[in-house]
Protein backbone atom coordinates (compact mmCIF):
# COMPACT_ATOMS: atom_id res chain seq x y z
CA UNK A 1 0.00 0.00 0.00
CA UNK A 2 1.46 3.40 -1.02
CA UNK A 3 1.30 5.53 2.26
CA UNK A 4 -1.52 8.15 2.06
CA UNK A 5 1.26 10.51 3.76
CA UNK A 6 3.37 10.35 -0.07
CA UNK A 7 0.96 11.39 -2.54
CA UNK A 8 1.79 13.61 -4.91
CA UNK A 9 3.34 13.93 -8.62
CA UNK A 10 6.21 11.33 -9.61
CA UNK A 11 9.51 12.26 -7.72
CA UNK A 12 12.36 13.74 -9.99
CA UNK A 13 15.47 11.12 -10.38
CA UNK A 14 17.98 11.33 -7.44
CA UNK A 15 21.14 12.67 -8.15
CA UNK A 16 23.91 10.21 -8.13
CA UNK A 17 27.04 11.22 -9.05
CA UNK A 18 29.94 8.75 -9.57
CA UNK A 19 31.38 7.47 -6.55
CA UNK A 20 34.58 5.76 -5.87
CA UNK A 21 33.76 1.81 -6.22
CA UNK A 22 34.41 -0.38 -3.35
CA UNK A 23 34.77 -4.14 -3.39
CA UNK A 24 31.62 -6.08 -2.02
CA UNK A 25 33.12 -7.43 0.65
CA UNK A 26 34.30 -4.16 2.07
CA UNK A 27 33.40 -4.11 5.65
CA UNK A 28 31.66 -1.04 7.54
CA UNK A 29 34.98 0.37 8.93
CA UNK A 30 36.55 0.29 5.38
CA UNK A 31 32.97 1.85 3.89
CA UNK A 32 33.04 4.65 6.60
CA UNK A 33 36.67 5.73 5.52
CA UNK A 34 36.65 5.30 1.86
CA UNK A 35 32.67 5.79 1.02
CA UNK A 36 31.21 8.94 -0.19
CA UNK A 37 34.60 10.02 -2.95
CA UNK A 38 34.22 11.47 -6.05
CA UNK A 39 37.46 9.92 -7.82
CA UNK A 40 36.75 12.22 -11.20
CA UNK A 41 36.20 15.79 -9.22
CA UNK A 42 39.14 14.54 -6.82
CA UNK A 43 41.99 15.55 -8.50
CA UNK A 44 43.79 12.31 -7.11
CA UNK A 45 43.48 14.04 -3.37
CA UNK A 46 43.11 11.44 -0.70
CA UNK A 47 41.19 13.51 1.71
CA UNK A 48 38.12 14.49 -0.26
CA UNK A 49 38.56 18.88 -1.01
CA UNK A 50 36.37 21.58 -0.08
CA UNK A 51 34.22 22.83 -2.53
CA UNK A 52 33.31 26.69 -0.65
CA UNK A 53 31.69 27.88 -3.25
CA UNK A 54 27.57 29.29 -2.92
CA UNK A 55 27.50 29.13 -6.97
CA UNK A 56 28.64 27.48 -10.43
CA UNK A 57 28.78 28.33 -13.65
CA UNK A 58 25.85 28.06 -15.42
CA UNK A 59 25.91 27.31 -19.23
CA UNK A 60 22.32 27.73 -20.67
CA UNK A 61 22.88 24.94 -22.64
CA UNK A 62 23.18 22.95 -19.17
CA UNK A 63 19.65 24.18 -18.15
CA UNK A 64 17.93 20.90 -19.36
CA UNK A 65 20.01 18.82 -17.80
CA UNK A 66 20.36 20.73 -14.38
CA UNK A 67 16.53 20.29 -14.51
CA UNK A 68 17.02 16.73 -14.15
CA UNK A 69 20.42 16.85 -11.63
CA UNK A 70 22.90 16.68 -14.20
CA UNK A 71 25.16 19.58 -12.69
CA UNK A 72 26.20 21.70 -10.24
CA UNK A 73 23.58 25.11 -9.89
CA UNK A 74 23.96 26.25 -6.94
CA UNK A 75 24.93 25.20 -3.31
CA UNK A 76 21.64 25.19 -1.50
CA UNK A 77 20.72 22.33 -3.93
CA UNK A 78 23.51 20.66 -4.29
CA UNK A 79 27.06 20.90 -3.74
CA UNK A 80 29.94 17.59 -4.43
CA UNK A 81 31.47 18.30 -0.41
CA UNK A 82 27.74 18.31 0.89
CA UNK A 83 27.42 14.67 -1.39
CA UNK A 84 30.14 13.06 -0.01
CA UNK A 85 29.04 12.43 3.46
CA UNK A 86 25.36 11.71 2.69
CA UNK A 87 26.74 9.15 0.49
CA UNK A 88 28.21 7.52 3.37
CA UNK A 89 25.16 7.76 5.67
CA UNK A 90 23.07 6.46 3.05
CA UNK A 91 24.89 3.37 2.49
CA UNK A 92 25.10 3.02 6.26
CA UNK A 93 21.65 2.97 7.02
CA UNK A 94 20.46 0.69 4.31
CA UNK A 95 18.55 3.42 2.78
CA UNK A 96 18.25 4.04 -1.13
CA UNK A 97 18.96 7.95 -0.86
CA UNK A 98 20.06 10.38 2.13
CA UNK A 99 19.61 14.45 2.50
CA UNK A 100 21.75 16.43 4.65
CA UNK A 101 20.45 19.92 6.50
CA UNK A 102 21.74 22.68 8.75
CA UNK A 103 20.89 20.82 11.78
CA UNK A 104 18.71 17.78 12.82
CA UNK A 105 15.60 19.61 13.41
CA UNK A 106 16.07 21.17 10.04
CA UNK A 107 15.71 17.58 8.95
CA UNK A 108 12.79 16.77 11.09
CA UNK A 109 10.97 20.26 10.51
CA UNK A 110 11.55 19.96 6.63
CA UNK A 111 10.19 16.27 6.74
CA UNK A 112 7.06 16.98 8.57
CA UNK A 113 6.17 20.47 6.82
CA UNK A 114 6.94 18.45 3.15
CA UNK A 115 4.99 15.21 3.92
CA UNK A 116 1.98 16.38 5.63
CA UNK A 117 -1.23 18.33 5.04
CA UNK A 118 -3.67 20.32 6.90
CA UNK A 119 -6.28 17.33 7.97
CA UNK A 120 -3.45 14.99 8.72
CA UNK A 121 -2.65 13.34 11.93
CA UNK A 122 0.60 12.93 13.59
CA UNK A 123 0.99 10.22 16.81
CA UNK A 124 4.24 10.67 18.33
CA UNK A 125 5.47 9.16 22.58
CA UNK A 126 5.88 12.13 24.54
CA UNK A 127 9.09 11.15 25.69
CA UNK A 128 10.97 12.96 22.95
CA UNK A 129 13.42 15.84 22.29
CA UNK A 130 12.29 19.22 24.00
CA UNK A 131 12.80 20.79 20.66
CA UNK A 132 10.51 18.24 18.48
CA UNK A 133 8.16 18.46 21.12
CA UNK A 134 7.96 22.21 20.64
CA UNK A 135 7.28 21.56 16.80
CA UNK A 136 4.94 19.15 17.13
CA UNK A 137 2.88 21.25 19.48
CA UNK A 138 2.94 24.93 18.18
CA UNK A 139 4.18 25.12 14.84
CA UNK A 140 1.73 22.09 13.37
CA UNK A 141 -1.25 23.09 14.51
CA UNK A 142 -1.39 26.29 13.04
CA UNK A 143 -1.18 24.64 9.47
CA UNK A 144 -3.82 22.18 10.57
CA UNK A 145 -1.86 19.17 11.45
CA UNK A 146 -3.68 17.18 14.12
CA UNK A 147 -0.70 15.80 16.96
CA UNK A 148 -1.43 13.15 19.48
CA UNK A 149 1.05 12.76 22.14
CA UNK A 150 1.30 9.42 24.20
CA UNK A 151 2.14 8.93 27.66
CA UNK A 152 4.72 5.62 28.34
CA UNK A 153 1.81 3.24 28.82
CA UNK A 154 0.48 4.54 25.77
CA UNK A 155 3.14 4.28 23.85
CA UNK A 156 3.87 0.39 24.13
CA UNK A 157 0.51 -0.25 22.20
CA UNK A 158 1.22 1.30 18.85
CA UNK A 159 -1.77 -0.62 17.53
CA UNK A 160 -4.41 1.01 19.85
CA UNK A 161 -2.78 4.18 19.15
CA UNK A 162 -2.56 4.55 15.49
CA UNK A 163 -6.08 5.62 13.77
CA UNK A 164 -7.18 5.42 10.45
CA UNK A 165 -6.47 9.30 10.00
CA UNK A 166 -2.81 8.63 10.73
CA UNK A 167 -0.26 10.02 8.52
CA UNK A 168 2.94 9.76 10.45
CA UNK A 169 4.37 8.45 13.79
CA UNK A 170 7.66 9.69 14.99
CA UNK A 171 9.47 8.04 17.52
CA UNK A 172 12.67 8.37 18.94
CA UNK A 173 14.75 5.83 20.54
CA UNK A 174 16.03 5.55 22.59
CA UNK A 175 14.50 8.84 24.07
CA UNK A 176 16.21 11.95 25.67
CA UNK A 177 17.22 12.62 28.11
CA UNK A 178 15.37 9.00 30.21
CA UNK A 179 16.85 6.33 27.20
CA UNK A 180 13.67 5.02 27.04
CA UNK A 181 13.20 2.59 24.06
CA UNK A 182 10.39 2.00 21.23
CA UNK A 183 9.56 -1.00 19.55
CA UNK A 184 10.28 -0.08 16.03
CA UNK A 185 9.29 -3.17 13.82
CA UNK A 186 5.69 -3.01 15.98
CA UNK A 187 5.69 0.64 15.11
CA UNK A 188 6.27 0.47 11.79
CA UNK A 189 3.52 -2.48 11.41
CA UNK A 190 0.61 -0.72 13.27
CA UNK A 191 1.31 2.83 11.28
CA UNK A 192 1.76 0.95 7.59
CA UNK A 193 -1.60 -0.61 8.30
CA UNK A 194 -3.74 2.63 7.94
CA UNK A 195 -1.47 3.94 4.85
CA UNK A 196 0.84 5.73 7.33
CA UNK A 197 4.41 6.48 7.57
CA UNK A 198 7.36 5.63 10.62
CA UNK A 199 9.93 8.70 11.43
CA UNK A 200 12.31 7.42 13.99
CA UNK A 201 14.86 9.98 15.28
CA UNK A 202 18.20 7.45 15.41
CA UNK A 203 20.25 10.44 16.92
CA UNK A 204 21.20 8.71 20.80
CA UNK A 205 21.77 5.13 19.13
CA UNK A 206 23.87 6.26 16.04
CA UNK A 207 24.03 4.22 12.91
CA UNK A 208 26.57 2.02 14.38
CA UNK A 209 23.81 0.66 17.18
CA UNK A 210 20.64 0.91 15.65
CA UNK A 211 19.22 0.33 12.01
CA UNK A 212 15.73 1.46 11.96
CA UNK A 213 15.12 1.14 8.20
CA UNK A 214 16.04 -2.73 8.61
CA UNK A 215 12.98 -2.89 11.31
CA UNK A 216 10.56 -1.18 9.20
CA UNK A 217 11.00 2.54 9.63
CA UNK A 218 10.48 3.92 6.11
CA UNK A 219 12.40 7.39 7.50
CA UNK A 220 15.53 7.95 9.99
CA UNK A 221 17.21 11.56 10.93
CA UNK A 222 19.77 12.28 13.12
CA UNK A 223 20.92 15.35 14.58
CA UNK A 224 24.90 15.09 12.98
CA UNK A 225 25.87 17.52 15.21
CA UNK A 226 25.90 14.15 17.77
CA UNK A 227 27.98 11.18 17.01
CA UNK A 228 28.13 11.71 14.05
CA UNK A 229 30.09 15.02 14.16
CA UNK A 230 31.65 13.61 16.96
CA UNK A 231 34.26 16.64 17.49
CA UNK A 232 31.00 19.33 18.94
CA UNK A 233 32.52 21.58 15.82
CA UNK A 234 29.49 21.63 13.45
CA UNK A 235 26.00 20.94 12.99
CA UNK A 236 24.17 19.13 10.60
CA UNK A 237 20.94 16.43 10.39
CA UNK A 238 20.30 13.59 8.06
CA UNK A 239 17.53 12.12 6.96
CA UNK A 240 17.62 8.44 5.34
CA UNK A 241 14.89 6.58 3.18
CA UNK A 242 13.69 5.33 0.29
CA UNK A 243 14.58 7.35 -2.92
CA UNK A 244 10.80 8.25 -3.57
CA UNK A 245 10.31 9.91 -0.30
CA UNK A 246 13.48 11.79 0.00
CA UNK A 247 12.27 13.38 -3.50
CA UNK A 248 9.54 14.58 -1.80
CA UNK A 249 11.13 16.11 0.57
CA UNK A 250 11.71 19.89 0.93
CA UNK A 251 13.10 19.78 -2.87
CA UNK A 252 15.55 22.14 -3.28
CA UNK A 253 15.91 22.87 0.38
CA UNK A 254 13.21 25.45 -0.35
CA UNK A 255 12.90 26.09 3.21
CA UNK A 256 15.96 27.07 3.81
CA UNK A 257 18.28 24.43 5.52
CA UNK A 258 20.53 23.03 3.87
CA UNK A 259 23.59 21.83 4.87
CA UNK A 260 26.86 24.02 4.37
CA UNK A 261 29.97 23.38 2.55
CA UNK A 262 32.30 23.54 5.20
CA UNK A 263 30.73 21.41 7.73
CA UNK A 264 29.37 18.86 5.33
CA UNK A 265 33.58 18.44 4.94
CA UNK A 266 33.97 18.21 8.90
CA UNK A 267 31.12 15.77 8.46
CA UNK A 268 32.70 13.32 5.87
CA UNK A 269 36.24 13.62 7.86
CA UNK A 270 34.81 12.68 11.20
CA UNK A 271 32.63 9.54 9.68
CA UNK A 272 36.23 8.19 8.99
CA UNK A 273 36.27 7.29 12.97
CA UNK A 274 32.72 6.62 13.86
CA UNK A 275 33.15 2.88 14.27
CA UNK A 276 36.20 3.83 16.29
CA UNK A 277 34.38 6.28 18.64
CA UNK A 278 31.06 4.69 19.04
CA UNK A 279 32.95 1.58 20.19
CA UNK A 280 35.02 3.11 22.65
CA UNK A 281 31.72 5.25 23.99
CA UNK A 282 30.00 2.56 24.19
CA UNK A 283 32.30 0.88 26.56
CA UNK A 284 32.92 3.88 28.78
CA UNK A 285 29.08 4.33 29.02
CA UNK A 286 28.64 0.25 30.29
CA UNK A 287 31.82 1.17 33.07
CA UNK A 288 30.34 3.77 34.19
CA UNK A 289 26.87 2.68 34.48
CA UNK A 290 28.16 -0.91 36.14
CA UNK A 291 30.29 1.30 38.62
CA UNK A 292 27.03 3.61 39.77
CA UNK A 293 25.00 0.29 40.59
CA UNK A 294 23.85 0.41 44.03
CA UNK A 295 25.24 3.14 45.00
CA UNK A 296 23.36 5.00 47.83
CA UNK A 297 23.42 8.61 46.29
CA UNK A 298 21.55 7.63 43.06
CA UNK A 299 18.45 7.27 43.04
CA UNK A 300 17.59 6.01 39.73
CA UNK A 301 19.81 5.05 36.52
CA UNK A 302 18.74 5.13 32.75
CA UNK A 303 19.71 3.50 30.26
CA UNK A 304 18.29 1.40 27.45
CA UNK A 305 16.50 -1.64 28.61
CA UNK A 306 17.03 -0.96 32.17
CA UNK A 307 13.05 -0.55 32.50
CA UNK A 308 11.88 -3.76 32.60
CA UNK A 309 11.80 -7.12 31.28
CA UNK A 310 9.89 -5.71 27.83
CA UNK A 311 12.25 -2.90 27.45
CA UNK A 312 15.58 -5.10 27.69
CA UNK A 313 13.94 -7.69 24.84
CA UNK A 314 13.34 -4.48 22.92
CA UNK A 315 16.57 -3.37 23.45
CA UNK A 316 18.20 -6.84 22.26
CA UNK A 317 16.06 -7.30 19.84
CA UNK A 318 16.84 -3.82 17.61
CA UNK A 319 20.32 -2.56 19.15
CA UNK A 320 23.61 -3.85 18.36
CA UNK A 321 24.88 -1.61 21.24
CA UNK A 322 23.26 0.23 24.02
CA UNK A 323 24.90 3.55 23.35
CA UNK A 324 27.33 6.17 25.23
CA UNK A 325 24.62 7.87 27.03
CA UNK A 326 23.75 7.68 30.94
CA UNK A 327 21.24 9.37 32.80
CA UNK A 328 21.16 9.61 36.95
CA UNK A 329 19.11 10.98 38.54
CA UNK A 330 20.73 12.10 42.44
CA UNK A 331 19.26 12.29 45.46
CA UNK A 332 19.22 15.21 46.96
CA UNK A 333 17.28 17.35 43.75
CA UNK A 334 18.49 20.43 42.93
CA UNK A 335 21.02 20.90 45.94
CA UNK A 336 22.73 17.82 44.75
CA UNK A 337 22.95 18.55 41.43
CA UNK A 338 24.63 21.85 41.21
CA UNK A 339 27.28 20.46 44.06
CA UNK A 340 27.71 16.93 41.40
CA UNK A 341 28.74 19.39 38.75
CA UNK A 342 30.98 21.82 40.48
CA UNK A 343 33.05 18.62 41.25
CA UNK A 344 33.58 17.18 38.23
CA UNK A 345 37.24 17.43 37.08
CA UNK A 346 37.28 15.87 33.20
CA UNK A 347 33.74 15.65 32.55
CA UNK A 348 32.06 19.01 31.14
CA UNK A 349 29.42 20.78 31.97
CA UNK A 350 27.56 21.28 28.17
CA UNK A 351 24.09 21.04 26.63
CA UNK A 352 25.02 18.16 23.67
CA UNK A 353 26.05 14.65 23.85
CA UNK A 354 27.78 12.48 20.89
CA UNK A 355 31.38 14.06 21.08
CA UNK A 356 34.90 12.61 21.83
CA UNK A 357 34.96 14.60 25.38
CA UNK A 358 32.55 13.45 28.01
CA UNK A 359 29.93 15.66 28.79
CA UNK A 360 26.62 16.17 31.37
CA UNK A 361 23.96 18.45 31.32
CA UNK A 362 20.60 19.40 33.12
CA UNK A 363 17.56 18.35 31.14
CA UNK A 364 15.61 20.48 32.76
CA UNK A 365 17.94 23.45 31.99
CA UNK A 366 18.74 22.16 28.63
CA UNK A 367 17.22 20.20 26.12
CA UNK A 368 13.35 20.52 28.10
CA UNK A 369 14.11 23.69 29.33
CA UNK A 370 10.06 24.64 27.30
CA UNK A 371 8.22 22.25 30.14
CA UNK A 372 6.34 23.32 32.96
CA UNK A 373 6.71 21.55 35.78
CA UNK A 374 4.10 19.60 35.89
CA UNK A 375 5.31 18.36 32.25
CA UNK A 376 8.38 17.85 33.73
CA UNK A 377 7.07 15.54 36.39
CA UNK A 378 4.89 13.25 34.54
CA UNK A 379 7.62 12.26 32.01
CA UNK A 380 10.08 11.25 35.28
CA UNK A 381 12.31 14.26 34.27
CA UNK A 382 13.08 14.87 37.95
CA UNK A 383 15.06 18.01 39.80
CA UNK A 384 17.98 15.58 40.58
CA UNK A 385 18.36 14.09 36.84
CA UNK A 386 21.78 14.76 34.70
CA UNK A 387 22.73 13.03 31.63
CA UNK A 388 26.09 12.42 31.07
CA UNK A 389 27.89 11.49 27.16
CA UNK A 390 30.62 9.50 27.96
CA UNK A 391 33.41 10.15 25.57
CA UNK A 392 36.58 8.75 24.68
CA UNK A 393 38.73 9.07 27.51
CA UNK A 394 40.30 6.36 29.37
CA UNK A 395 37.26 4.52 31.16
CA UNK A 396 38.51 4.62 34.47
CA UNK A 397 39.21 8.03 34.62
CA UNK A 398 35.42 8.77 34.12
CA UNK A 399 34.26 6.38 36.92
CA UNK A 400 36.25 7.71 39.01
CA UNK A 401 35.30 11.17 38.14
CA UNK A 402 31.88 10.62 38.33
CA UNK A 403 32.17 8.95 41.44
CA UNK A 404 34.06 11.77 43.47
CA UNK A 405 31.39 13.92 41.98
CA UNK A 406 28.76 12.04 43.49
CA UNK A 407 30.39 11.77 46.50
CA UNK A 408 30.90 15.21 47.21
CA UNK A 409 27.69 16.25 45.99
CA UNK A 410 26.38 14.49 49.27
CA UNK A 411 28.69 15.35 51.97
CA UNK A 412 32.31 14.39 51.04
CA UNK A 413 35.29 16.35 50.56
CA UNK A 414 36.19 17.65 47.26
CA UNK A 415 37.81 15.59 45.00
CA UNK A 416 41.76 16.59 44.37
CA UNK A 417 42.80 17.70 41.58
Amino acid sequence: MTPAAATGPAPAAPRRRRFRELPDWAGRATRLVHGGEHPDLNAGAIAPPLYQTSTFRYPAEFSEAAERGGVYIYSREGNPTVEGPAEVLRDLEGGQAAELFGSGMGAIASTLLSLLNAGDEVVAPESLYGGTLTLLRRLLPRFGVRVRLLDDASALQPEAAVGTGTRLALVETPSNPLLRVQDIRRWADAVHRVGGLLLVDGTFASPLNQQPLAHGADLVVHSGTKYLGGHSDLSAGVLVGSADLLARIDPRHALGSPLDPFAAFLLHRSLKTLELRVERQNRNATEVLASLEGNPSVARLHYPGRGGAEQEAVAARQMVGRGGMVSVSLRGGRAAVERFLSALRIVQVASSFGGVESLVSVPRDTSHRGLSEAELTARGIDDGLVRLSLGIEDGRDLVRDVGEAIAFAHGGSSPAL
